[in-house]
C-alpha cells in the first residue's frame, strides 16, 4: 500500500494522551493536540509482525472493542486461526476444563487497556504477544508492539488485511500482493464508534454479532522474549 492509502485509513492518527512507552513512535504533535504516528515505522512493524507470525499455526486475535470484531474475524479467516471477540472469559487459555479452552502458539491483541485479561494469561502461559497500540497504550506486556490508530474502523479493517496478507506470503501461500484477493473493504466493522465520555468508549452494536471464527489447526510453539 503507498503511504497516500495509510493516510486515507487514518492509521497514523493517534490521541491527545500519549505514554512514555509509545513516543518513540510519535512523527509529530499537532496543533490541536493529536499525536501522529510515524508511517513508515507502522509500515515496518507490519512487516515484522507478519514475518513472525508466519511462523506459527494457531494464532488466536482477540478483541473485547466492538469496531474490531469484524477485521478480528475476517483475519483469522484468511489466516486459518481463531478470533475470539467480545468479552474474554477467564481461563479461556489457562484452565483446560474450561469449556472454551483453547492453547494458541501466539496471540494478536487489539488493545492492550481492553484485552488485558487475555495479555495475563497469555503472561502466565508463556505466549507471545503481538499488539495494536495507540498513542495512549501501554506495552511492558507486549512482546511486539505495531503502532497504529486501534479505534477506527478503516484504520482496523487496514492493518488486519495488510497484516493478513504478510502471513500469508511469509508462508508461501500466496507469492505476492496482488494474489491476496481479499479487499480491505471486506474487513470494515459496520460498528460505529462514538465519541469517548469521561474516559470510556460506547459503540452503536449493529444488529450482526462476531464472536467465534476460525479452525483449530496443530502447531508448535516458539517465544519471543519480552520486549517491544
Amino acid at each position: 500500500m503507498t503511504y497516500e492509502q495509510f493516510l486515507s485509513a487514518g492509521m497514523h492518527i493517534g490521541m491527545k494522551q500519549q505514554t512514555k512507552d509509545m513516543k518513540k513512535f510519535i512523527y509529530k504533535i499537532r496543533d490541536d493536540g493529536l499525536a501522529v504516528l510515524d508511517l513508515q515505522t507502522i509500515e515496518n512493524r507490519v512487516k515484522i509482525a507478519g514475518k513472525f507470525l508466519a511462523r506459527f499455526q494457531r494464532i488466536v486475535v482477540i478483541s473485547r472493542k466492538a469496531v474490531a470484531w469484524k477485521p478480528a474475524i475476517k483475519f483469522a479467516e484468511a489466516v486459518n486461526g481463531k478470533s475470539l471477540t467480545g468479552r474474554f472469559l477467564p481461563g479461556t487459555i489457562t484452565n483446560p476444563h474450561f469449556p472454551g479452552y483453547y492453547e494458541p502458539d501466539v496471540i494478536l491483541i487489539t488493545d492492550p487497556l481492553i484485552d488485558m485479561q487475555a495479555i495475563e494469561e497469555s503472561i502466565k502461559m508463556r505466549i507471545p504477544i503481538i499488539a495494536l497500540c495507540d498513542t495512549s497504550n501501554e506495552t511492558v506486556s507486549i512482546d511486539l508492539v505495531i503502532p497504529i490508530n486501534n479505534k477506527g474502523r478503516k484504520s482496523l479493517a487496514t492493518v488486519y488485511w495488510l497484516l493478513a496478507r504478510e502471513i500469508l506470503k511469509n508462508r508461501g501461500t500466496i507469492k505476492q500482493d496482488e494474489d491476496f484477493k481479499m479487499k480491505p473493504e471486506e474487513f470494515e466493522s459496520e460498528e460505529i464508534e462514538k465519541p469517548e465520555r469521561e474516559g470510556k468508549k460506547e459503540f452503536i452494536r449493529s444488529p450482526t454479532r462476531y464472536r467465534y471464527a476460525g479452525k483449530k489447526p496443530g502447531g508448535g510453539r516458539k517465544l519471543l522474549s519480552r520486549r517491544s
